[in-house]
């Protein structure tokens, strides 16, 4: 009976360990208090994040591997301003950049964008959007 009773307690600690990856926006136990964003092996966390207009939203890499934040030009507002990691201008810029290796947010790095427009911002990490690695901001008044 003290085997099940350790594994009923593991189980029940790896699930409540899992679930803490959904609070990365309020200062989760992977981001920290500096960081709304995180950045797993081949995610951001949370996926989703809303913040009110004016917002500096905080991206850090919480992973071993280096990662972007790109936005998708046609995935954001229109009046918004396109944001990428690196000071990209353009969408193919922050891609022919990445090609140069250039752009990259470091582990334990961070990379800030304010928001200045509402709607809904998708964006990506170039090396690993194959994988999946796509988030959405959703910005609003």
């Amino acid at each position: 009976m003290k085997r099940r009773a350790l594994l009923a307690t593991a189980g029940a600690t790896l699930a409540g360990g899992a679930g803490c990856l959904g609070t990365l926006g309020s200062g989760g136990a992977s981001c920290g208090s500096d960081c709304d964003v995180g950045m797993s092996t081949n995610a951001f966390l949370p996926e989703e994040y809303e913040v009110p207009v004016g917002t500096t939203v905080v991206w850090k890499n919480t992973s071993s591997r280096a990662h972007t934040v790109t936005a998708y030009e046609q995935g954001i507002p229109d009046d918004a301003t396109f944001f990428a990691s690196g000071g990209f201008e353009s969408e193919s810029a922050a891609r022919d950049g990445w090609r140069d290796l250039d752009g990259g947010i470091d582990p334990n790095e961070t990379y800030e964008q304010t928001v200045e427009v509402p709607g809904t911002y998708q964006y990506f990490c170039i090396p690993h959007e194959r994988g999946g690695m796509v988030g959405k901001l959703v910005v609003t008044e």
